[in-house]
């Protein structure tokens, strides 16, 4: 479902977002009539088959109290709620996104808590906020809906702004075992809605780095290896 170029010439919510966005997702994404019927914790539940919660926790347990986080995209639910209230006040949260109707959705959410920043950006152009190094950063479903070499830039961006000590954190999709049968209806989901997911059935994350080899990779799967979680950090 894409918007005509006349109407994507005239309409806020359009200006600045990327082709790819308009052109695959603005069903789920950009069109602020479906984001305000999608932005639900029980669309979440059911996109992800029950298994919201515990994917989320992945994520959740990461951070501690007083840590700065950056979060590289709007998640529908209470997700980004949730990840602020945890930092709390003794740390800092940012929440970036690429578009205005995400950022809006982001703002309604985090406003009510003055450590929390939301910046529209592209994740593979943020630069970061002047003088925050951050502990944990954080891509939660991101990179599978994004083309193969715009994953590359999001991955070696999130690993370039990641000092020694801190973390980053990746919740998305795995190659699922032959023998879930989950595997077989996102097959057809991939095929007629989600173009650049099967690459990471077909590549491991650390794949999309460039220096991978100075991080290590701790990969956790879920629910027959339809899910995965991957923890980085410098080796040394």
């Amino acid at each position: 479902m894409t918007k005509n170029h006349a109407s994507l010439a005239i309409d806020p919510y359009y200006e600045g977002v990327p082709a790819y966005m308009t052109e695959v997702y603005d069903w789920a994404y950009v069109d602020p009539k479906w984001v305000r019927a999608l932005d639900h914790i029980w669309v979440v539940r059911i996109l992800l088959f029950l298994n919201d919660q515990r994917l989320m926790r992945a994520y959740l347990n990461e951070i501690k109290p007083g840590m700065r986080v950056w979060q590289l995209a709007h998640v529908y639910g209470d997700l980004v709620t949730r990840a602020a209230q945890k930092v709390g006040p003794t740390g800092s949260f940012h929440l970036t996104d690429v578009t205005p109707i995400q950022i809006e959705h982001g703002h309604r959410k985090l406003d009510s808590m003055d450590w929390t920043k939301v910046i529209r950006s592209d994740a593979a152009d943020f630069d970061g906020v002047k003088s925050v190094d951050y502990d944990l950063i954080c891509s939660f479903f991101l990179l599978h809906e994004v083309p193969d070499e715009k994953k590359y830039e999001i991955v070696n961006n999130m690993l370039e702004k990641l000092p020694k000590g801190s973390k980053a954190v990746f919740v998305d999709y795995h190659n699922p075992a032959k023998w879930q049968p989950i595997r077989y209806i996102l097959k057809l989901v991939n095929h007629y809605l989600e173009p650049f997911a099967e690459a990471l059935w077909n590549n491991e994350l650390c794949s999309y780095a460039t220096n991978a080899e100075r991080f290590t990779w701790r990969k956790k799967t879920f629910f027959g290896g339809v899910y995965q979680c991957v923890v980085v950090e410098h080796k040394d």
